[in-house]
C-alpha cells in the first residue's frame, strides 16, 4: 500500500513542496512513481518521514539528519531511543525557561521594579516573588496588603538596601538581648519590639499592634519565619513574639 503526495503531506502537518525538497535533495526519495510519474509514499517512506520530522524539530540541518539516517548499523529502535533522550533533554530545558518566565511574571506582579543584578545585590539568593502567590491568597484582600503594593512599586535599589540595612540591626539587637538574657517582657524588649513594628510602618504598611501580634504569631508558629530569625539565634522567634505581645499589653 502506498499513499499519494498530497494525503502524505496532510498527515505529516508539512507542505507537498517540503517533500518535493526531501525528493529532490535525496534526503526522502518516494518508494513508488505512477505510470504517470507521480510519487506514491511506502510505509517505509512513512518512517522516513517520521525520523526526518522529529530530528528536524531536535534543530538539526538537513544535512546531518541525512548522515545519520545513512547509518547502516543504525535501526528505527535505535533512532527512536535517541531521539526520546534528545527530546527528554529538550523538555527539561523547555520546563526551566517556563519556571523562569513565570518568576519573571510573579517578579512583575510583586511590584519590585529592580533590575536582575540589583535584586541579587538587595535580596540575595532570596526571592520575594516565590512567595507572591501564597501573600496575595492570605492577605491580598487587605488593606495592608494594598498599602504595601503602592509603597514598594516606587522603592529605588537605595531603598531595599536601606530597608535591608534597618532590619538586619533590628534582628541583630533582638538577637543580643535574648543572648544576653533580657526578659521578653522587660522594658528593652518592648523596644526593640515597638522598633520592629515602626520599621514595618514606615516602609510598608501601618501595622497596629493587633496586626503586630498576628505577624508573632506567624513568626513563631511558621517553620519558614522561625527559621528566618532562629538562624540568627536558636529560639529567637519565639522570644520576638512575647516581645511583641508584651509591648501590645502596654500600649492598652
Amino acid at each position: 500500500m502506498s499513499f499519494p503526495v498530497g494525503q502524505v503531506a496532510k498527515l505529516a502537518g508539512i507542505t507537498i513542496r517540503t517533500l518535493h525538497h526531501y525528493d529532490q535533495i535525496g534526503l526522502l526519495t518516494p518508494g513508488e512513481r505512477t505510470h504517470a510519474g507521480y510519487r506514491r509514499y511506502t510505509h517505509a517512506d512513512l518512517n522516513r518521514l517520521q525520523q526526518i520530522l522529529l530530528y528536524r524539530e531536535l534543530g538539526f540541518p538537513l544535512d546531518e539528519i541525512a548522515a545519520i539516517l545513512s547509518e547502516s548499523a543504525t535501526d528505527d529502535l535505535t533512532h527512536l531511543r535517541r531521539q526520546h533522550q534528545l527530546l527528554t533533554r529538550k523538555a527539561e530545558h523547555l520546563h526551566q525557561l517556563i519556571a523562569a518566565v513565570e518568576r519573571a511574571m510573579n517578579a512583575h506582579t510583586a511590584n519590585i521594579p529592580l533590575t536582575p543584578a540589583e535584586r541579587l545585590e538587595v535580596f540575595g539568593d532570596f526571592r520575594p516573588e516565590d512567595h507572591d502567590a501564597e501573600v496575595q491568597r492570605r492577605w491580598g484582600h487587605t488593606a495592608a496588603y494594598a498599602e504595601s503594593s503602592r509603597r514598594v512599586a516606587s522603592y529605588t535599589k537605595d531603598d531595599w538596601l536601606q530597608i535591608k540595612a534597618e532590619a538586619a540591626t533590628v534582628t541583630a539587637d533582638l538577637a543580643a538581648a535574648f543572648q544576653t538574657g533580657r526578659p521578653a517582657d522587660g522594658r528593652h524588649a518592648m523596644d526593640l519590639a515597638e522598633r520592629h513594628r515602626g520599621h514595618i510602618t514606615r516602609w510598608f504598611y501601618t501595622c497596629t499592634h493587633d496586626l503586630h501580634r498576628c505577624l508573632g504569631d506567624l513568626y513563631a508558629g511558621d517553620p519558614r519565619y522561625t527559621a528566618v530569625y532562629d538562624t540568627h539565634a536558636p529560639g529567637l522567634a519565639a522570644y520576638l513574639r512575647q516581645a511583641i505581645h508584651a509591648n501590645a499589653r502596654r500600649a492598652t
